[in-house]
């Protein structure tokens, strides 16, 4: 055994001294959908080149044609990471092995969003049935920015790394190496990377769910990829009976929604920090401001919040709702719902304004257009009084791309806001302008507002609190609503509650991921949605966790809480809530339509191993040399083999003494 442990310690060292393992690398993976695969992978194995800082795209001429040692591992500062890049690399992938994206450590200038033109232009509500002049973007291309990197299939790994210390090790070796000076070519050792992303599913969903099916059939079954999906968060100002299911009699609601998720070239960077999050932290205030409003004189209408996840990858979140509310698998239907808000991309971080956006097909029924007069007028006195500007499209322009997209045939009216870096991993602090004096530590900048997010949370707070209070006037408590969203630095304290923060804390990742895994952001936003709205109640933590649970109108979770004074364990206490869970995965999986036009059939690829490394690559003519002197050292050791096989008898044989032999 101690021969063993020092054979292993040996064959670790070897291999340290040999390779340096990369860390903090993101890979692009494979995503597939009803007629498409789209994303990177490495073959089997992983790909090796070598490398070849791209100092300007003038330089992309060495790699794909006149360089002498292809294949090459390209590594890409991020302004070079964009599609007249990348579709020239992807054209002369024969002579690529991979690409590195060195991911800055502040944002470039000017915008970048890989998605496309036109974001989930395939599954919104305009289509040939419904007003097709509006239907692809034909009225509003609403992410103008989009260059589609994130729906092109390469057919080489692309990871993204993190400029540290790692990236100066790279750097280092390329210069010690790998740079030609004077024009001289490169000599052997060169330094080289690897990379190994291999993805199992191929060509589309329908192959890859087919493949994963037969699987079961096989002795060793594997599945190859997994359907995007995640929960759904929603709760009410008043508990529905969540056994109950389909129409609810003499019950009206108002759903007010965001969307959770967000995606980025690369997997795992989808940070959303105005596409999603900016969106889903305002409803969430406005939340916490009207639960005691609601608790002191209950509405005659229910608000319904919800946050939906996988919007990104057309609307599986919403689109599972109206599926449940269709099929009598929701607390109530689509006949329950007398409007929808949603609130989405509102940072405040490039103008000073709002907008509201509404249906024009639907504006056309006479009641409906009333309906969102009123609406819009209220909006606009509110942000009157707060010195906002609020504007109007003209009435022929379509919606945004919208969760509500999904409600559209019953229910109009959502609100969005677009941005400039849609869907990348761009998209953080940094683009909202969030910015900390020096010297704080990470969890004093979490505690810390910053004057532009304390304008951005009071004016759009106070905005959604007064219009969702609107709906509560023939009740007479609209004065109560008002002066409640008037406590703007309760906002602040909704907002930025107190969540602790251990050493090494990143922020939560916004991408949908795979069925049933709960995400984050899930849990992020449902813990705090119950911190906001719910009620603390004298419940045992057993009874908290167990019998409580599956009370229809309510559920129950148990809060840590914090340590009081002279004590070494959290005081605990069981907070009451309407907080739910709902599963977010597309109909078109529970319906076995993996083709499906009319809903998301986007599916993620299974993998094995995720790694990159690089090490020193020795010449052709050393591997070749390297190859001759083992196969003469094999054939000598095959011939030495062959003539003691062969004496064996006469050179293994032992001595017998004479059987008469004395002595």
């Amino acid at each position: 055994m101690a021969l063993a442990s020092n054979h292993c310690v040996s064959c670790n060292s070897v291999e340290q001294k040999i390779y340096i393992n990369l860390n903090d690398t993101v890979p692009c993976v494979r995503l597939l959908n009803a007629t498409h695969q789209i994303g990177c992978q490495s073959s089997l194995g992983g790909d090796v080149g070598v490398i070849h800082f791209l100092e300007s795209e003038q330089n992309l001429e060495y790699v794909l044609t006149t360089g002498n040692n292809p294949p090459y591992m390209v590594i890409l500062e991020s302004h070079l990471f964009n599609r007249d890049v990348m579709m020239k690399l992807k054209n002369g992938s024969s002579r690529i092995a991979g690409v590195a994206v060195i991911k800055p450590n502040s944002n470039p200038v000017g915008a970048f969003s890989p998605h496309t033109t036109c974001p989930n232009e395939n599954t919104g509500v305009y289509s040939e049935s419904y007003d097709p002049a509006l239907a692809h973007c034909n009225g509003t291309m609403w992410n103008p920015q989009g260059n589609g990197l994130s729906y092109e299939e390469f057919s080489f790994p692309i990871f993204s790394l993190k400029d540290d210390n790692g990236t100066e090790v790279i750097r280092q070796c390329y210069m010690d190496h790998n740079r030609a000076v004077n024009g001289s070519v490169p000599v052997y050792p060169l330094c080289a990377m690897e990379l190994s992303s291999h993805m199992s599913a191929v060509t589309d969903t329908v192959t890859c769910m087919r493949r994963s099916d037969t699987s079961g059939l096989s002795l060793n079954p594997e599945q190859v990829c997994d359907p995007l999906g995640n929960y759904n968060v929603w709760g009410t100002t008043k508990g529905l009976n969540n056994s109950a299911s389909g129409h609810s009699e003499n019950e009206t609601v108002v759903i007010a929604a965001a969307r959770l998720d967000s995606r980025a070239f690369f997997h795992g960077i989808s940070l959303g920090a105005d596409s999603g999050t900016s969106g889903f932290i305002t409803l969430l205030a406005a939340a916490g401001v009207l639960a005691n409003v609601t608790r002191e004189a209950p509405p005659p209408r229910t608000i319904l919040y919800a946050f939906f996840q996988g919007e990104s990858f057309d609307y599986i979140g919403s689109s599972r709702m109206v599926y449940d509310m269709q099929g009598d698998k929701f607390p109530i239907d689509l006949d329950n719902i007398h409007s929808l808000v949603e609130i989405g991309q509102v940072g405040l971080h490039a103008s000073e304004g709002l907008w509201v956006h509404t249906d024009p097909v639907s504006r056309r029924n006479a009641s409906i257009e009333t309906e969102v007069k009123n609406l819009t007028d209220i909006f606009r006195s509110v942000a009157t009084s707060l010195n906002i500007s609020l504007g109007e499209p003209d009435v022929s322009q379509p919606l945004p791309p919208a969760s509500f997209q999904r409600f559209l045939r019953a229910q109009p009216i959502p609100v969005q806001r677009h941005s400039v870096y849609p869907n990348s991993m761009y998209d953080n602090a940094e683009y909202l302008n969030l910015t900390f004096p020096a010297g704080l530590t990470p969890e004093e900048q979490f505690n810390y507002v910053t004057d532009t997010a304390k304008i951005l949370w009071v004016y759009l707070v106070f905005l959604l609190c007064v219009r969702l209070c609107q709906w509560f006037q023939d009740v007479g408590n609209n004065k109560l609503c008002t002066l409640s969203c008037n406590k703007k630095s309760d906002l602040y304290s909704f907002v930025f509650y107190r969540f602790p923060l251990s050493a090494g804390a990143f922020p939560p990742e916004h991408y949908v991921g795979v069925n049933f895994n709960s995400n984050s952001s899930t849990k992020l936003v449902s813990y705090v949605f119950v911190n906001l709205t719910g009620m603390a109640v004298n419940v045992s933590r057993e009874n908290c966790s167990s019998s409580g649970k599956f009370e229809d109108m309510n559920s129950y979770t148990w809060v840590r809480g914090v340590t009081p004074p002279n004590a070494t364990e959290p005081a605990g206490y069981c907070v009451r809530s309407t907080t739910r869970l709902a599963r977010a995965e597309s109909p078109a999986f529970l319906l076995g339509e993996f083709n499906s036009s009319t809903y998301s059939t986007w599916s993620e690829s299974r993998w094995k191993k995720i790694n990159a490394c690089i090490f020193l690559v020795a010449g052709h003519d050393l591997e070749m040399l390297t190859l001759g002197v083992g196969l003469a050292v094999l054939l000598v050791s095959l011939l030495i083999t062959f003539f003691v096989n062969a004496k064996a008898d006469f050179l293994f044989s032992s001595g017998r003494e004479p059987a008469n032999a004395t002595y």
